[in-house]
């Protein structure tokens, strides 16, 4: 959904290689940097590339189709409410009421503390990171922790992570299963979610019963019982269905 506004993807060794050319050549991967180890390891390098992408989420402006999607919400009785394993808070930029968005991976514009000094979060709004684009390294101060100190983190659930403060998503979480049992019907609009990391997937499947409308470029395909797949991207997809139905 994110790539459609410009936003890198991070599947497969191109994509990677595409967005952090600095990171690759250090022999780098997307999973070796979305690692809570890389933080106590090389603070600086993480917070390069985890504050990169904060900027260019703050500064990316959500394509049509989120609009689209906000459309068919208003028409409906109990409206829309949000599941993405997507950390770059584009629903609620376009606006979409974060009561009604539940991020399962977390978001990047919320930070935790690294060292697990208690449960709490809070917003990343202060930090204005600043990255050398030839190294990839931070260059302005690392957040800290406004408890103890030490420094602080995404608050999003990373490779190998068991320190990841989890607790506001399961409040949306229970929020979401609340909303679901109160709808006779739902209608599940899945875009762009792949199978190797199947959490959207297998939510969809498990909450939409035979009403699932599957948009993926690479891997549409899906079980005939759980509705249809469609073959594209998710901003032109989202178009042509709104000139179908209206």
């Amino acid at each position: 959904m994110g790539v459609d506004s410009g936003l890198p993807d991070f599947r497969g060794r191109d994509g990677f290689w595409r967005a952090y050319p600095a990171l690759w050549n250090q022999g780098l991967s997307f999973e070796d940097m979305a690692n809570p180890a890389r933080f106590a390891e090389h603070p600086k390098l993480a917070w390069g590339f985890y504050g990169h992408r904060l900027k260019l989420y703050r500064e990316t402006v959500p394509h049509e189709g989120f609009a689209i999607l906000r459309k068919w919400a208003d028409r409906i009785r109990h409206g829309a409410f949000v599941f993405t394993s997507n950390v770059d808070g584009q629903f609620q930029k376009s606006g979409f009421p974060a009561d009604r968005v539940h991020e399962r991976h977390g978001s990047i514009h919320r930070l935790q503390c690294l060292e697990g000094c208690s449960t709490d979060t809070w917003s990343a709004d202060e930090f204005h990171p600043l990255v050398n684009e030839k190294t990839s390294q931070l260059e302005s101060p690392m957040p800290r922790c406004p408890r103890c100190g030490a420094l602080a983190r995404p608050n999003i659930l990373m490779f190998g992570d068991w320190g990841w403060v989890d607790v506001p998503y399961e409040k949306k979480g229970e929020r979401l299963a609340a909303w679901i049992s109160s709808v006779s019907k739902p209608v599940i609009v899945e875009l762009g979610a792949g199978r190797a990391l199947p959490t959207v997937r297998r939510f969809s499947e498990r909450n939409a019963r035979e009403r699932l409308i599957r948009i993926n470029p690479r891997e549409p395909i899906t079980n005939p019982m759980h509705g249809v797949g469609l073959t594209g991207e998710a901003a032109a997809t989202i178009k042509l269905l709104e000139l179908a139905v209206g």
